[in-house]
């Protein structure tokens, strides 16, 4: 079975932590061919080489000053091309990269390259003439190949036997894969950032409280049931015309738009027919796992820029500006889209979720009964942080984070976290924060309503 695997390399020079998912979910595959593919400098060679050490034949570089700056539009239509060239049975791409957190390029690759899709994929489990997966928002999901799929932290890539030989490297231009160049690159990228800012969304006022007054403030807390959501508007100026797939997204549409209208997300073909018909001036999806798998679907077949995970929405009466988290949430950036309708993903509540989650923090180890007592007490939900999924503390189902789910209930207890931005990105909209922690100087404290300084 011919099997390419999509891979970045991360600012820190290593495998994104997705991608090297997808490689070991490949290796895992008996009789499997892979391929890397990958989209870089020439320099990236060298890394490519060193990953074909863990198991794949060889390796595809698309290296071409035309590829530079480009967004997920014009990543997938390069990635498409080379991936038609090679003509594998099947595609695995990781979730997500951690540059961008936008988790699109997969599904408009499944688009392009005309093959079946499933994402978020926790486990593989079984590939003949169909892939059988259990997946994060469905369950079990069968496909025909060839197929696309991208798979979430499920597992640890390989380190290279002594033994192990580095496979051949192909370094393939923008000619080299048919590529018209006005749709590659920065040229070819129907979205643009416009401006950037440093994160200091989510920071709150901490108020310090004992334990002893823990119960009293979650009462509280879920009488106000005031979840927060990071929705401004800095101009009265307004779209002529929202549409919204799915209610999720209303709030958002509300604050740019008079003329909102919400049509289901239940069938892909209805959607395009429908934006094609009427032309509205926006689209609005919700960020559930569903919304945002078919708004990429959606964006490649009409060759539409699309923002992902918009915290805040603004307009100045033609454009819809929208404004999301990057760098593992360590800058907001202003982004507009140059085709029509802009489209986005915006940052919704979890409507599943329950009122109160308890987060399990790698410095909670010790204290796992209390915690998960203190979680029955409020029929709370559990939730951890990487540090504890990667230490086997907790399943990587609970994890919240950039690299885990987003939330937002009315009352969040963080007990041992530390404060990484890489969980305080997946947890910042959440009502009333309450920190738990023995270290007054933990970072989780600027992002705390309450703090209780103590040893559980």
């Amino acid at each position: 079975m011919k099997i390419v695997v999509c891979i970045r390399q991360g600012l820190d020079g290593e495998i994104n932590p997705f991608d090297a998912c997808a490689y070991e979910a490949a290796l895992q595959i008996q009789g499997s061919e892979i391929t890397l593919l990958s989209m870089g400098p020439e320099k990236a060679k060298d890394f490519l080489h060193q990953l074909t050490r863990r198991g794949a034949k060889n390796a595809v570089l698309l290296s071409d000053s035309a590829f530079a700056g480009a967004d997920t539009l014009a990543t997938a239509y390069a990635l498409s091309l080379a991936i038609k060239k090679i003509e594998p049975d099947l595609i695995i791409c990781g979730r997500q990269t951690l540059v961008g957190d936008t988790a699109q390029v997969g599904p408009m690759l499944s688009v392009m390259c005309d093959c079946s899709l499933i994402t978020n994929v926790m486990e593989i489990k079984s590939v003949d003439t169909e892939i059988k997966c259990i997946t994060r928002a469905i369950g079990e999901e069968t496909a025909q190949l060839p197929s696309l799929i991208t798979v979430e932290r499920i597992n640890n890539l390989r380190l290279p036997s002594i033994r192990s030989k580095m496979g051949e490297i192909s370094v393939w231009s923008a000619d080299d894969i048919g590529a018209d160049k006005n749709k590659c690159g920065l040229v070819g990228s129907p979205t643009r950032v416009l401006k950037t800012y440093e994160n200091s969304k989510g920071k709150r006022k901490c108020k310090f409280i004992t334990l002893d007054e823990l119960d009293g403030v979650i009462k509280t807390a879920l009488e106000r049931s005031n979840s927060k959501q990071d929705i401004v508007a800095s101009s009265d100026k307004r779209l002529r015309q929202v549409v919204i797939v799915g209610e999720s997204p209303r709030e958002f549409a509300e604050m740019v738009s008079d003329d909102i209208t919400v049509i289901p997300c239940d069938n892909e073909q209805n959607i395009i027919d429908y934006i094609v018909k009427t032309a509205p001036q926006a689209v609005l999806w919700g960020s559930d796992i569903i919304s945002k798998r078919m708004a990429s679907r959606v964006a490649a077949a009409l060759n539409l820029g699309l923002c992902a995970d918009c915290t805040a929405l603004d307009t100045d009466g033609e454009k819809l500006l929208m404004y999301r988290p990057a760098l593992s949430g360590s800058i907001i950036a202003k982004i507009e889209s140059l085709t029509y309708p802009a489209m986005a993903t915006v940052r919704t509540k979890d409507s599943l979720v329950k009122d109160v989650f308890v987060s399990v923090g790698f410095g909670a180890k010790d204290n796992l009964e209390w915690v998960k007592n203190l979680a029955q007490t409020y029929d709370a939900e559990l939730a951890s942080t990487r540090k504890s999924v990667d230490n086997g503390i907790m399943p990587y189902s609970t994890q919240v984070g950039l690299t885990g789910r987003s939330v937002a209930p009315p009352v969040y207890i963080a007990v041992g976290v530390s404060g990484a931005v890489h969980h305080i990105v997946g947890m910042q909209s959440s009502g009333t924060v309450i920190a738990i922690n023995p270290d007054k100087k933990a970072d989780i404290f600027d992002y705390a309503d309450y703090g209780i300084i103590a040893e559980i």
